[in-house]
């Protein structure tokens, strides 16, 4: 038995229920608290709102201007210049359709809410939300200028708070049509306009508001949600789609009609003329306009807070180069008169090749600030020429498979339907690569290109800052044969990789911002790339210093201090036309910078081309650079250490002659051999006019004639001579290439003899026509293109014996005082002719084309 005494179970206790009398009162006890807190925060918002709007009462005009410095630390240009940039109008100036307009676009309840709509940031957070990050404003256009008045566009939730607490006091302290007259004359519309009736001004030439047509309403109150992304000037389509989008929301709140809507969303837009626009024509302008968009584009700092902010912008700018590039640009000596009423122009910038620093730059001849391309920045157009040593020879040389004096194929070569041309219709046979840039021969240019591949030569481009589209797969790249082309920034960039032993600097114009305060928000920081071997950079020096030399195509950019550099042009298509080009080229760097020149009318056809010489952009490139380095020593280009020159070929011969004697049905072969050849062989190489290629007819030691015995009648036969050193293996450079047709009727008549190539003494000036030809018509990634004739850019001149190249065999053609240009010619019509990007030119596909 159990002695556990039985413990006295406890009754459970019943849990009370809450009456409904209870949970009322709760209710109405937390609704009560609910409604004091609300109340002491609204009382708060309001007074913190009044609070802040008197201490901001002054920020309705506009802040501290931003500073631009040079690279000394000059002080440079303001962004922001007092008042005009800023027209004030009254609220009763403005068109109701105007006020409908930014009304439908930015706050449809703007006349019924206090400064806050509770249904916008509501929407607002359920974006927020759904984004997991700030995406959408909810800001009414009272909020908004609540927000101009801080300069902060951070999406915080404490920004948020105090803009809508001053919106709340911006409506208690003014009435509706007070908010938005000073709304309409606060907000910013790029281009440095601030207030509705600047804009109007600078986009449409209209001082009247009341004059404004539905359309420049619509393109108006598209513009403050991206102002530089929807500004009708420099994005025209972007502007014209987001005016649609305005126009549809008039619509649909009953605004307008829906046949006013479709009229007004087909208008094209025109820039006014430029006695409307407001933009100056001040030193500098291009440069400063510059320094603006690279602030937003790579540091997020957009025009109106950059302008307004009080910002110390720190910058390359070398003010007397800027100046000397200023002066050249003014003086119309220098370029060809206005043809049919339009102004030829041209750009030009220059890079310090050190650091990737903008040291000048110019958009043009007329550049207006805001209000035209830069061309050196926003323009592509076709390189000719000047693309074959970014595209062709520095990949040819990295490769290791070439050397400055590699024998290249100069022979009428059709490259699987495509059949290049040089311009002037002589072929040499066989020229070195060094000799082949110089004159800027095509056929070699495609050669090396079809070897090297064109996937690999585009990717080495790409390395040094250039961009191709993808239909840029074919062989006329090699001749600046793109679809959309290069900007002179993008070459001067290219370029500077050559000066640098191989390194590449990314070209930029700000090196820091400071904030009012002195604090660092934005500074550069970039890492220079390692973009070739320091022994293909050197070589290429070496090679692009001939072409600026006597006989070279770049002859006239020659100056008083060490240059390299390479000429570029586009021949016209059209018909009887063709001696004329569409675009020139000079892309040069000394030892401390690299600079690039545009020439070309913005727009090219029948009644507007270029009649000046293919030099004419190496002159430009001179008178400014002359200028802009004088003061600075003179130094060489220096040797990257421990590279060494590439190894020189064997001498060649010279006066190679061809005679046919009709008694014995022979061709005699002279020539002259070098003075040290007697260790050496001589190789005597003959193509017939049926083959594609020259082969060695003969190898021979201690001699300078030959007979040519194997020849028929009515053959027609070219020949030259090489030297070769058997220890060494190399081959020396060949000979001036003879000619000679053998009479169908050999036994009767002697054929003439052929003799030297002619020597025309060479000015400089002569020196520069080129003469290559290549014009691709469309093609895709497989085939490639067939073009007709039509490029130049290389001068028949007879080299020294000591440039260690090919003698041509006749003088220049006639007809073209100084050569034609170098590329691919631009296309009229169809997909070659037109603006891409605003101004650059699409001639990827088109005919003809000449590359200086």
């Amino acid at each position: 038995m159990s002695n556990r005494t039985p413990q006295k179970r406890q009754p459970v206790k019943k849990k009370k229920r809450l009456s409904k009398k209870k949970v009322f009162t709760a209710l109405i006890i937390t609704a009560a608290l609910a409604i004091v807190v609300g109340l002491a925060g609204y009382v708060f918002i309001l007074y913190s709102g009044q609070k802040q709007l008197k201490e901001n009462e002054n920020k309705f005009v506009m802040a501290q201007a931003s500073t631009i410095y040079d690279v000394e630390g000059n002080e440079v240009a303001k962004l922001y210049n007092g008042e005009n940039n800023r027209i004030i109008a009254k609220y009763e100036e403005f068109p109701d359709l105007l006020v409908d307009a930014f009304v439908a676009t930015e706050d449809k309840r703007f006349w019924d809410h206090s400064g806050v709509d509770p249904q916008s940031i509501a929407r607002a957070i359920v974006k927020d939300v759904v984004q997991r990050r700030a995406v959408e404003g909810g800001s009414t256009i009272t909020q908004q200028l609540a927000k101009n008045m801080f300069l902060n566009a951070d999406k915080t939730f404490f920004r948020k708070a105090t803009e809508m607490s001053m919106a709340m006091a911006l409506e208690q302290q003014f009435t509706k049509k007070e908010i938005m007259e000073k709304y309409l004359n606060q907000i910013f519309f790029g281009n440095s306009s601030w207030g509705v009736k600047t804009a109007a001004k600078t986009y449409f030439g209209v001082t009247d508001l009341k004059k404004l047509e539905l359309w420049q309403m619509a393109t108006l109150a598209a513009m403050p949600k991206a102002p530089s992304y929807y500004n009708p000037i420099k994005h025209p389509d972007k502007s014209m789609e987001r005016r649609e989008v305005v126009l549809t929301l008039m619509y649909n709140q009953g605004y307008i009609t829906k046949d006013q809507m479709e009229q007004a969303a087909k208008v094209k837009y025109v820039k006014p003329a430029k006695s409307a626009q407001t933009g100056s024509t001040a030193a500098f302008d291009s440069f400063k306009d510059y320094v603006v968009q690279e602030a937003e584009d790579k540091y997020g700092i957009d025009e109106d807070k950059l302008a307004r902010g009080g910002y110390q912008i720190k910058t390359t700018l070398v003010q007397s180069a800027q100046k000397a590039m200023d002066t050249a640009y003014k003086d119309d000596s220098l370029f060809q008169e206005d043809m049919n009423g339009e102004m030829m122009q041209s750009s030009m910038v220059i890079l310090d090749n050190a650091t990737g620093g903008i040291v000048a730059m110019t958009g043009g001849r007329d550049y207006q600030s805001k209000m035209t391309f830069n061309r050196a920045v926003n323009m592509t157009r076709s390189p000719g020429s000047s693309i074959k040593p970014v595209l062709v020879y520095a990949p040819a040389l990295e490769s290791g498979k070439y050397t400055p004096y590699s024998q290249l194929n100069d022979t009428r070569t059709d490259f699987n339907g495509y059949s290049p041309r040089n311009a002037d219709g002589k072929y040499e046979g066989k020229v070195t690569l060094q000799y082949a840039v110089k004159k800027s021969k095509n056929v070699p240019a495609v050669s090396v290109l079809q070897d090297i591949g064109v996937k690999t030569g585009k990717a080495f481009a790409e390395k040094l800052g250039l961009s191709f589209d993808p239909s840029d797969n074919n062989l006329a790249l090699a001749l600046g044969g793109m679809a959309h082309g290069v900007s002179p920034l993008q070459m001067a960039q290219a370029y500077t990789s050559f000066p640098t032993g191989g390194t590449l600097h990314e070209a930029h114009a700000i090196t820091e911002i400071q904030g009012a305060d002195g604090d660092t928000v934005a500074s550069f920081k970039t890492k220079a790339k390692q973009v070739m071997s320091a022994e293909t950079a050197w070589n290429m020096t070496q090679i692009l210093e001939t072409v600026v030399q006597s006989g070279g195509t770049g002859a006239k950019a020659a100056m008083n201090r060490p240059l390299a550099g390479k000429t570029g042009s586009s021949q016209l298509t059209v018909k009887g036309l063709e001696k004329y080009n569409t675009d020139l080229w000079f892309v040069g760097y000394t030892p401390e910078w690299t600079g690039a020149v545009w020439m070309g009318f913005d727009t090219t056809d029948k009644s507007h081309y270029i009649t000046m010489s293919s030099g004419s952009a190496g002159v430009i490139f001179k008178t400014v650079m002359e200028k802009a380095l004088a003061g600075h020593p003179v130094k060489d280009f220096e040797r990257p250490a421990g590279i060494q020159d590439a190894a020189t070929p064997p001498a060649g011969v010279t006066n190679l002659t061809a005679v046919f004697d009709p008694e014995t049905a022979h061709v005699k072969l002279t020539w002259t051999a070098p003075s040290d050849a007697s260790k050496l062989t001589f190789r005597l190489y003959r193509k017939e006019a049926s083959e594609d290629a020259a082969t060695v007819l003969q190898e021979l030691s201690g001699v300078s004639e030959f007979e040519d015995m194997t020849v028929v009648a009515g053959g027609n036969y070219q020949y030259y001579v090489t030297t070769y050193d058997p220890e060494g293996g190399e081959e020396g450079t060949p000979s001036n290439t003879a000619v000679i047709a053998i009479p169908a009727d050999a036994g009767l008549t002697p054929s003439p003899s052929v003799s030297p190539s002619e020597t025309p003494s060479a000015t400089p000036d002569e020196g520069e026509t080129p003469s290559d030809s290549a014009t691709p018509s469309p093609g895709d990634t497989g085939a490639e293109p067939t073009p007709p004739p039509g490029e130049t850019e290389s001068p028949t001149v007879t080299p020294s014996p000591d440039e260690g190249n090919p003698t041509p065999t006749s003088t220049p053609a006639s007809g073209n005082e100084e050569g034609g240009a170098d590329g691919v010619g631009a296309v009229l019509g169809g997909n070659g002719n037109g603006l891409h990007n605003g101004n650059g030119r699409g001639n990827g596909n088109g005919n003809g084309g000449r590359n200086p």
